[in-house]
């Protein structure tokens, strides 16, 4: 309820425990602040499902997964996303990070590092390519997304942006199609 109201901002710990009946101590067992309650509702589950676009157009799979988050987001609303989009949620930095070089299971960056595998072991990406760096370099682009859609009160085609950006970045790895193996 409170997240339909708007503004990340505007919600505070005292009115999660006011709404939920439960007490505040109550609340910090399970979690650490308020960002890390929020970040449950943006959170999705990345481990497993299929994704509709083929494995050979790898920048558009990429594009279809990261949209997963992105509608997620968009359902939240631009006000909320403006407020819970910010360096000093360290809930989403924990999310959207790693940990000794790599990302966290079931994470929407685990995910993309797989896709990404799986391309480069069926041939459409150039084998010197690294993986890792390319998946966070993407991660690095879909914030820059989010945050522009943010600025632009969200009147930029998010979902436009985000394939023209990825396919341009990822067309420097991914081999010429008559060179691929099946």
């Amino acid at each position: 309820r409170l997240i339909n109201e708007g503004r990340a901002s505007d919600i505070t710990v005292r009115k999660i425990c006011e709404i939920a009946d439960i007490s505040i101590g109550t609340f910090y067992h399970y979690f650490g602040d308020k960002d890390w309650l929020l970040m449950s509702f943006v959170r999705v589950p990345f481990s497993c499902g299929e994704l509709e676009t083929p494995l050979q157009d790898i920048a558009g799979r990429i594009s279809e997964l990261y949209m997963l988050l992105i509608n997620k987001y968009i359902k939240l609303g631009k006000n909320f996303m403006k407020n819970f989009y910010t360096t000093d949620n360290e809930a989403l930095s924990a999310y959207m990070g790693e940990y000794s070089g790599k990302f966290l299971p079931n994470t929407i960056m685990a995910r993309s590092e797989h896709e990404l595998n799986e391309a480069l072991n069926a041939g459409f990406i150039k084998d010197d390519a690294n993986i890792h760096l390319i998946s966070q370099d993407i991660c690095t682009i879909v914030k820059g997304c989010v945050f522009e859609w943010c600025l632009s009160d969200s009147k930029i085609d998010i979902e436009a942006t985000l394939n023209r950006i990825i396919k341009n970045y990822l067309s420097s790895y991914v081999k010429n199609s008559s060179t691929c193996r099946t």
